[in-house]
């Protein structure tokens, strides 16, 4: 069927219109007065067959019917290049996803960010809260990788995901109206990254970027940058690169006209520094709204304010009087009178059972049975917002809180250290009805958590904090499973806040992990975890640079309104009433000196630089107060390792001999943490050599076996009782050292002429051998002969009166007709520094023709002819040290100072040259 367009008649409309199966109506176009319907006759090639039909106030119809090949209306493309910081980001839709309610593009250089957003055609039951669910997810492929796992996509969405979902979520969720229960989806993806501008705050900007443009009808569009302190200079959205040198990492997002979420990590920033750090990002997102707003007066759709579903005004008078009934004691529900802080826990609970809300007799009903008439959400949301009223004006007209307390007052704070007496660290810190278990535990590198980033680069971090918020903790039965997202988000809040004490790595070579479980909660746990954390680093004997505590700040904006003078009144150390009643929950962890980290959500809008001030020097003098209660703490931390904490131990060998102690495909490594009992050994290639070790003695042999494998040996050295390995027919191979073998040639083996090896040595023998030779391959050449007494030598030495003594069969018929006496011996001993003797032989002048001088080796040949063969004879003086060695040799170990003596008149005349 050809395209074409024709009027239907009202007869034909009605009754397509009375086919919902065929022709169902969008609810929230139909909630506005306007839908557009498409067939289901529609197919997945393109081609349809629908009718789109557009309803007005006046119930006049008009209706068009396109034909088969038809295309689609589709949004026309717009872009925009708005100014933030010293760049510009692009900004562009119409081009990618142009069936969602909303999408963008947002590009920083070559990074670039796809955002959509799509609401639920059908409202959702009413709530108290706005059903929005936000998903952010860095693809590999934006980088030029791919996933490392088995799968080789994509899989959960990681931790810092999720904390970046968090950061989409909550500056959005406060510009949202009440009242609106289409359930509304955002999905953001990080299509590509250069390495160098983050993705995070443009993932903010884009999503608020998308709900303006979107059918969602918030109030104002939303915008987020990251502002960065290097020197004294505030950089709008720094780069990677400048974020290395930068003191402070700050994140904020807002609107033209108000900051809705600040967070953020320092390096012990003062407050006054961190208000111009605000005050900059505040113009910066001011300037991104304003180009927003006009994007959206171009092509952004009608919003959806129709679909607003509030509850009935009367309904309010009602509750307001029902609440001050309930206040003065005419209304309970049981004869026990509760706190007001029940009755709101009780009100906001969600049974199924009815409660009997009234005693018989004690007023007049019509109030309360009127409530029957509305629905039960209706009544539940007034009642908490009534509620929430008049906690406010208690607050401000009788300057007491929900517990008695004073706006500025915090509840009693309680700790104890050391109570689980296997846990290298644990620390107990109380406060009103927040509790924290915090648990440290020290191990070694192998214990660092990985992280997988888009950057091909393995990251590790050797600190990590988990939150754990478990449902006893509030008195009710909840899923246990993977950490939530509030969990993840509290853990990380909590981590980047102790992480600025921690010593370096150089200091203290752990790995810290600290578990922080909520076993109470009444407000603000996360900053309990951060009081419990730093307690439990101490006991577990981390070598912290100082204390931090943390304390959660609320508001009251408008006093005006209930008899105050319309200053902002803050609270410090909030409970949950007032953070879920207040207009304010900003967290604030440091010291006396400056601020560590920080996480602020605002409720509603009007916060100033003024009142944000206030709320941090209040916040400064309440962790003044939380550090001297945990100063008080008993029993106090250990600030000691733990016996049952591993021993780390580092040395530093030469970078080439890494590939020694590892081995091939790691085996020696291995080897090496069988032998010795270790836990792990961890190699850099500076050559950093870590060992960590649950014992000393096993610490100990593992430092002997490293020190042998990378020591640089010297030719002459001498290694004693040294094991033969394995034997060839060319020699034998001598380990001198584990790991370290040498080879020993069969000439080298013995004084004499040795036909086999196998003869004399077999493997697991012991011998010494003298290092004599370092090839340029860096093998070892060894001898064993030179340490060996001479056999020769010690025969004539034991035929010392004869004559005729064999000293060498070339001069034997020389000596035999020599005169009886001839050769005078004179000995020379030596005390050497191994307790050796040596002998030494003198010849007369008067006798044998012999040139003057010592150990010459220029002889004639008729001297070699006549003089018999020199020989340097060595005895052991001392059979316990074993050590025979030359005056030249060098001695690997230290032992006493030689002490030399020598018999005769003539010096000279001493043949000192080795056999």
């Amino acid at each position: 069927m050809a395209a074409s367009h024709c009027t239907a008649t009202p007869s034909l409309l009605s009754f397509l219109l009375s086919k919902p199966l065929i022709f169902p109506i969008r609810s929230r176009f139909a909630a506005s007065g306007k839908c557009k319907s498409h067939s289901l006759f529609s197919c997945k090639n393109g081609h349809v067959f629908g009718v789109r039909a557009s309803l007005d106030d006046s119930s006049e119809v008009s209706e068009s019917v396109v034909g088969v090949g038809s295309a689609h209306v589709a949004p026309q493309p717009y872009s925009v290049k708005i100014p933030v910081g010293d760049r510009h980001i692009l900004v562009e839709t119409g081009h990618i996803g142009r069936q969602a309610s909303g999408s963008v593009t947002v590009t920083d250089g070559e990074t670039i960010v796809y955002t959509t957003v799509c609401l639920d055609d059908v409202p959702s039951e009413p709530s108290d809260f706005f059903p929005l669910s936000v998903n952010y997810q860095e693809r590999f492929s934006a980088a030029g990788r791919t996933s490392g796992g088995f799968f080789k996509r994509e899989g959960k969405t990681k931790d810092h995901e999720v904390l970046i979902c968090r950061l989409i979520d909550r500056p959005l969720r406060p510009t949202m109206p009440k009242g609106f229960y289409h359930e509304t989806q955002i999905l953001s993806w990080v299509l590509s990254y250069d390495g160098l501008h983050s993705p995070d705050s443009l993932a903010v900007t884009a999503a608020g970027i998308a709900v303006a443009l979107s059918e969602v009808p918030m109030s104002k569009a939303v915008a987020g940058v990251r502002i960065g302190l290097v020197g004294d200079k505030y950089i709008v959205n720094p780069t990677t690169e400048e974020m290395q040198n930068s003191e402070l990492d700050l994140l904020l997002a807002g609107t033209d006209s108000a900051i809705l979420m600040i967070e953020g990590y320092s390096n012990f920033l003062p407050e006054e520094k961190l208000l111009k750090a605000v005050e900059v990002g505040q113009d910066a997102v001011r300037a991104i709204c304003n180009e927003v707003e006009a994007l959206v007066k171009k092509c952004g759709k009608p919003k959806m304010f129709d679909a607003i579903k509030l509850p009935p005004p009367e309904l309010y008078k009602y509750v307001e009087v029902l609440e001050i009934l309930s206040e003065n004691g005419f209304v309970a529900n049981d004869a026990t009178p509760k706190s007001n802080t029940e009755t709101i826990a009780e009100i906001l609970e969600e049974e199924d059972e009815d409660e009997e809300v009234i005693v018989d007799g004690e007023v007049d009903e019509g109030p309360v049975l009127f409530l029957l008439m509305f629905s039960e959400v209706d009544v539940k949301l007034v009642f908490k917002e009534v509620t929430s009223k008049f906690l406010r004006k208690r607050i401000v007209e009788g300057g007491k809180r929900s517990d008695g307390r004073t706006p500025k007052e915090i509840r009693p704070i309680n700790s104890k250290c050391g109570l689980l007496p296997r846990a290298h660290g644990s620390a107990l810190f109380t406060r009103g009805e927040t509790q924290s278990l915090a648990v440290a535990t020290l191990g070694d590198k192998q214990m660092a958590q990985r992280i997988d980033n888009l950057i091909d680069v393995d990251e590790f971090k050797r600190f990590y904090l988990q939150y754990t918020f478990p449902p006893s903790c509030v008195g009710e039965v909840g899923r246990i499973g993977a950490p939530s997202r509030r969990e993840i988000g509290h853990g990380m809040l909590a981590e980047r806040s102790l992480e600025p004490i921690l010593p370096s790595e150089n200091d203290f070579p752990y790995t810290v992990r600290v578990e922080s479980t909520i076993t109470e909660s009444n407000g603000s746990s996360s900053m309990a975890s951060v009081c419990g954390g730093c307690l439990a680093l101490q006991d577990a004997g981390v070598p912290i640079k100082c204390s931090i505590a943390g304390i959660a700040m609320g508001m009251v904006l408008d006093t005006k309104e209930f008899g105050g003078d319309g200053t902002p009144l803050i609270l410090s150390d909030i409970t949950g009433s007032e953070d879920a009643s207040g207009d304010m929950d900003f967290k604030v962890a440091g010291n006396e000196d400056g601020i560590t980290a920080f996480q602020m959500d605002i409720k509603v809008g009007g916060i100033t630089l003024p009142i944000m001030k206030e709320a941090l020097l209040q916040a400064r003098d309440g962790r003044k107060h939380i550090l001297e209660a945990m100063m008080k703490c008993s029993p106090p931390p250990a600030k000691k390792l733990s016996k049952y904490a591993p021993l780390i131990h580092i040395m530093k060998v030469k970078p080439d001999k890494i590939n020694l102690i590892i081995g091939s495909g790691g085996k020696k490594v291995k080897s090496i943490i069988e032998e010795s009992g270790i836990e792990a050994i961890d190699t850099e290639d500076d050559g950093t050599v870590k060992i960590c070790a649950k014992d000393l003695s096993s610490l100990e042999r593992s430092k002997a076996i490293i020190s042998n494998l990378t020591m640089v040996p010297t030719i002459g050295d001498i290694y004693r009782n040294c094991e033969i390995k394995s034997i060839a027919s060319y020699g034998v191979f001598v380990e001198i050292a584990p790991g370290r073998e040498g080879l020993c040639h069969i000439s080298e083996l013995s004084s004499g002429w040795l036909p086999k090896a196998e003869d004399v040595f077999k493997v697991g023998d012991r011998i010494d051998v003298k290092l004599i030779e370092i090839n340029d391959k860096g093998q070892l050449r060894l001898s064993h002969r030179a340490l060996l007494p001479d056999t020769d030598a010690d025969n004539s030495n034991s035929n010392a009166g004869q004559p005729t003594g064999k000293l060498n069969e070339d001069a034997g018929a020389l000596l035999k007709s020599t005169d009886k006496g001839l050769l005078k011996k004179v000995k020379v001993t030596s005390q050497a520094k191994d307790g050796l003797t040596e002998e030494k032989i003198e010849q007369p002048k008067d006798k044998i023709n012999a040139p003057k001088g010592t150990a010459s080796s220029k002889r004639s040949s008729e001297d070699d002819s006549v003089l018999p063969s020199r020989k340097f004879i060595r005895k052991l003086v001392s059979p316990s040290q074993d050590k025979p060695v030359t005056n030249k040799d060098k001695i690997k170990k230290s032992s006493d100072e030689a002490v030399s003596s020598v018999s005769g008149k003539d010096e000279s005349s001493l043949v000192s040259e080795e056999a």
